[in-house]
């Protein structure tokens, strides 16, 4: 690679390794070790949303759904990228054959491409973490009336993130019965890549 896309930084590799991470489940609760367990406790309950989320049948269907996103986008930029690399990989080759403002002439305009797709590919990482989020979200928001209830049938007193307790006693538990309440409620709605700027041009 020639100077001309020194900065460049291969944004096709920023993207996949972002996307990478966005397209992981919502963390899942370790499953505690096997303990002796006290009595429990009356008027507390314990829940794990992101588990409650990520185990349902609808948050499965986000991952699943989102992963096509994902190469929908990989799809529109490899090769672009390809072409860039290739382009520049020519005009290194062919260096010898060009005088000086001819060649500056056309590493210019190799890294005005490159800037261009550079500003793409990070405004395709914004718009897969917009879409993830919404996504997801709208699978904890269809949870939280489901969380609502099983806090008033059960008569808690508090309801306390599961996540933020050691050794969870399994007695005290909800998220089995939201997971379950939440598979009967939905599982899956579509939805598609979120499109952050509107002003950019057909094609972008």
């Amino acid at each position: 690679m020639t100077k001309t896309l020194a900065a460049f930084g291969m944004a096709g590799l920023i993207l996949s390794s972002t996307v990478a991470e966005a397209a992981a489940a919502p963390a899942v609760a370790t499953p505690a070790p096997a303990v002796a367990q006290g009595p429990a406790v009356p008027g507390v309950c314990l829940m794990s949303v992101n588990q409650a989320v990520a185990q349902s049948n609808a948050g499965q269907w986000v991952r699943t759904r989102f992963e096509q996103i994902v190469g929908q986008v990989r799809a529109e930029l490899n090769p672009e990228e390809q072409g860039i690399a290739a382009d520049d990989k020519a005009l290194s080759a062919n260096r010898a054959t060009m005088d000086q403002p001819t060649f500056q002439s056309k590493v210019k305009a190799l890294q005005d491409r490159a800037s261009a797709f550079q500003q793409k590919a990070d405004l395709r990482q914004r718009e897969l973490k917009a879409t993830q989020d919404k996504a997801f979200n709208r699978v904890a928001q269809e949870l939280e009336p489901i969380a609502q209830q099983l806090y008033q049938s059960h008569r808690c007193s508090v309801m306390v993130d599961k996540s933020v307790v050691l050794f969870p006693n399994p007695d005290m538990d909800l998220t089995p019965a939201a997971i379950t309440a939440l598979n009967a409620k939905i599982t899956q709605f579509p939805f598609e890549r979120e499109h952050l700027d509107t002003n950019i041009p057909q094609g972008q």
